[in-house]
């Protein structure tokens, strides 16, 4: 055992479509320790997402995770067969997709498919997985919760329906959960909450959090470390205070910069120019040098991740 509950090693994923092949994570690394949250950020088309899906086995064709390891306190999972991958999913790996009803089946009641969530991996009979799916939706703010489990997810609002996917992750108490956006939908008293409530489920027991998001606000309160990604690469990484009050990437700062702030009130939010790349048609070198200010000759080459002060940092020229 390592100490970590999760490590990727050179991760890669790759999707091959008539238009050519789209290295939607290209060489990804990072480890995340029991009772750790780390968040991942970047912006949409960055491969966050395809991260957190290559970790729990759920790329579809055509795409494919083409090198790399991922490990589950050392057990690798790209080495699992299929049926090995689904006692993992749910028991040691949950996660909260972006669409709620990616998690809920449309056609059965919420309480079915809570129960059957927990006595698929615990060994407990309806009437103690009923309760423990009743303490999950009080957990995330539910309000009638006995109620409320004898809905069908129509019944519902966009944001309950998250609430009721963000508490079925939690039932299991797994080791790793990968939150893709979940509170986008949530109002801020209860994205609040549900932070909270992720942040106690860390602390308690032990669980590590992967956050997804493009939000740099939530990440700032919530996650202990960052990592930056851009065009399928891990830009920049470190803890999280040190990420963000010092940024060393220049898309790094980009992304603190357009983000709205009272000390800058009436003048124009800072923007990144142009757009990041295909990824079918990256440039060589470093991905971002063609919206860089501080791109050179040198940034014709791919630059490695450095250590630099706290961070790490893939740049030849680190603010």
């Amino acid at each position: 055992m390592n100490g970590n509950t999760l490590v990727v090693e050179d991760l890669k994923t790759h999707f091959f479509t008539r238009a050519g092949v789209v290295r939607a994570v290209d060489g990804v690394s990072f480890e995340v320790k029991p009772g750790e949250v780390l968040g991942l950020v970047g912006e949409s088309g960055c491969g966050k997402t395809v991260t957190g899906f290559s970790i729990l086995g759920l790329v579809d064709p055509p795409g494919r995770v083409v090198a790399g390891r991922i490990l589950l306190e050392d057990v690798d999972l790209l080495q699992l067969s299929e049926a090995e991958l689904r006692r993992v999913r749910g028991a040691r790996v949950a996660m909260v997709f972006q669409d709620p009803m990616m998690t809920l089946n449309p056609v059965l009641r919420i309480d079915t498919q809570m129960v059957e969530a927990v006595r698929a991996h615990q060994a407990v009979d309806n009437e103690k997985a009923f309760q423990l799916a009743k303490e999950a939706l009080q957990r995330v703010g539910i309000a009638s919760p006995e109620e409320r489990l004898r809905s069908y997810p129509h019944q519902f609002s966009g944001g309950m329906r998250q609430r009721v996917a963000i508490a079925i992750a939690m039932l299991n108490r797994p080791r790793l959960i990968i939150a893709d956006e979940p509170t986008t939908a949530l109002d801020v008293t209860i994205q609040a909450q549900i932070l909270y409530e992720a942040q106690k489920l860390c602390r308690e027991s032990g669980t590590a959090l992967i956050w997804i998001t493009h939000d740099l606000s939530v990440v700032a309160g919530l996650a202990d470390r960052i990592c930056v990604m851009y065009a399928g690469r891990i830009v920049e990484s470190g803890p999280v205070d040190a990420v963000l009050d010092a940024p060393l990437h220049p898309y790094t700062q980009g992304l603190i910069g357009s983000v709205p702030s009272r000390n800058r009130r009436g003048s124009p939010l800072a923007q990144i120019p142009g757009m990041m790349p295909a990824l079918t048609e990256l440039p060589p070198g470093c991905a971002f040098r063609g919206r860089c200010a501080r791109a050179a000759d040198a940034c014709a080459q791919q630059p490695d991740l450095r250590e630099y002060k706290r961070h790490l940092v893939r740049c030849f020229h680190p603010l």
